[in-house]
């Protein structure tokens, strides 16, 4: 029975602060507050999962193992403020990348709905009626549109740019949240409302 509303997490610029291209594992640092919003999720009942764009291995910067090493950061990191996700999900892919299998069109990528997809398909349990997006960009608030989900943009990271216009292209997100702590108590009041 689908019944567990869900929440897909943006992770660069709505959980860790946003620094480019993390090539040193010490440089992933939460967002303040990024895990008390998380554990407020989780003590609700309502799904975490991460989908996360994460090209560093195609654009040839470091290996996949690197991406896998930095989710692994992210989740202690929460895991030490008494947080933690449902699941885990990265796109390796850029099309014009430089380094194979990594460099190709796939299905996963954001705004495109496959990390989406995977998660209803490995949790039965998801409600997709009741789901939301956070992110930074105009990417996720895209994929909220196309995966029927609520989006809403915190202007951390890269949110604020993409609001000027000045960050990949216009989007009118269902919510605008300074950060992952507001994003988190309106999902909160919508899923009490539902």
């Amino acid at each position: 029975m689908n019944q567990q509303p869900v929440v897909f997490l943006d992770r660069d610029g709505t959980l860790n602060v946003e620094v480019g291209y993390i090539r040193n594992l010490d440089d992933l640092v939460l967002i303040d507050g990024a895990a008390d919003a998380v554990r407020k999720l989780n003590e609700a009942g309502v799904a975490t999962i991460l989908v996360t764009n994460q090209t560093g291995a195609a654009r040839g910067y470091y290996p996949e193992s690197h991406i896998l090493a930095l989710n692994a950061r992210l989740l202690k990191l929460l895991a030490a403020g008494g947080a933690r996700l449902d699941d885990v999900y990265y796109c390796p892919h850029f099309e014009d990348g430089i380094v194979a299998p990594f460099s190709c069109l796939c299905q996963c990528r954001k705004p495109s709905v496959g990390m989406v997809d995977q998660a209803y398909a490995d949790h039965p349990q998801l409600d997709s009626t009741r789901s939301f997006v956070i992110g930074d960009k105009a990417t996720d608030i895209e994929l909220a549109k196309n995966c029927g989900a609520k989006g809403v943009l915190v202007t951390t990271g890269y949110g604020t740019a993409v609001l000027k216009g000045e960050y990949q292209w216009p989007v009118e997100p269902d919510y605008q949240a300074s950060s992952i702590v507001e994003a988190v108590e309106w999902i909160l009041e919508q899923v009490q409302l539902n």
